[in-house]
């Protein structure tokens, strides 16, 4: 979803900093905005290390200029059950999802005054609207970011610094595709299992799974002067999922 709205945002005329945990991700989605006309550098980043962020909102200004966007993209799941669900599995998980966001929040927002304002987009999910028995982490953390979208808003708003949480529903990426470190998945999990993909299909009112390419629209919508009234919100692009 993170190379989706890099991707989008570099051709709608954004200069891009693609950061991420595997620097040669990061990479390679830089090289292909840059093959395209487009402006990106690409930074290492572990979302979880202030001094990371640190690092990269200077980068950012060096090469780009003052940080006017913040999408946090970086997520973690280990799809298992409260008994099953380790304290290191809880830390990497709510680590990456909600204290990511939150210094990644902290390291932009002066970046975000030099620039005269800002706007801040948390990934949500499912799991931030009605959060299941599976993977405790994965739903305190989502649901997290709700508390954490509205308490930025609220503390920043009169510095015309925004932010919104964009939930999706179920999205056909890696992340529940391959066997990742960070989500790792088998033939239980992965969509690569037709039964599993099957099931995700039938809880989509709208008959398929989103992509990337949903989710990027509707966060470049967020970001936008169209939705400059629109601060502390959710929005939802999830096919009708939460409706099931």
């Amino acid at each position: 979803m993170g190379g989706a709205q890099a991707r989008l945002f570099a051709r709608e005329g954004a200069a891009v900093v693609v950061a991420d945990l595997f620097a040669e991700k990061a990479r390679a989605v830089a090289r292909e905005i840059e093959a395209a006309g487009g402006r990106a550098i690409a930074s290492q980043l572990d979302v979880q290390r202030a001094d990371d962020w640190a690092r990269v909102v200077s980068e950012a200004e060096a090469e780009l200029g003052p940080v006017s966007i913040l999408c946090n993209n970086a997520g973690a799941n280990f799809r298992v059950g409260f008994d099953e669900q380790t304290e290191e599995m809880w830390n990497t998980i709510v680590g990456t999802i909600l204290t990511g966001s939150f210094l990644g929040i902290k390291a932009v927002v002066p970046s975000m005054r030099r620039a005269g304002g800002g706007a801040i987009v948390n990934l949500g999910s499912l799991a931030s609207i009605r959060p299941g028995g599976g993977s405790p982490a994965y739903g305190a953390g989502k649901m997290g970011l709700v508390g954490l979208t509205r308490a930025a808003a609220a503390s920043y708003a009169k510095e015309n610094i925004r932010c919104v949480i964009v939930s999706p529903g179920h999205v056909d990426t890696p992340f529940i595709r391959e066997n990742n470190p960070y989500s790792p998945n088998d033939d239980r999990t992965s969509i690569d299992n037709p039964e599993n993909y099957q099931r995700r299909l039938r809880g989509t009112p709208l008959g398929r799974l989103q992509t990337g390419e949903d989710i990027a629209r509707a966060v470049l919508f967020a970001v936008s002067d169209d939705a400059a009234m629109i601060t502390g919100s959710m929005i939802t692009v999830d096919g009708g999922s939460a409706l099931v």
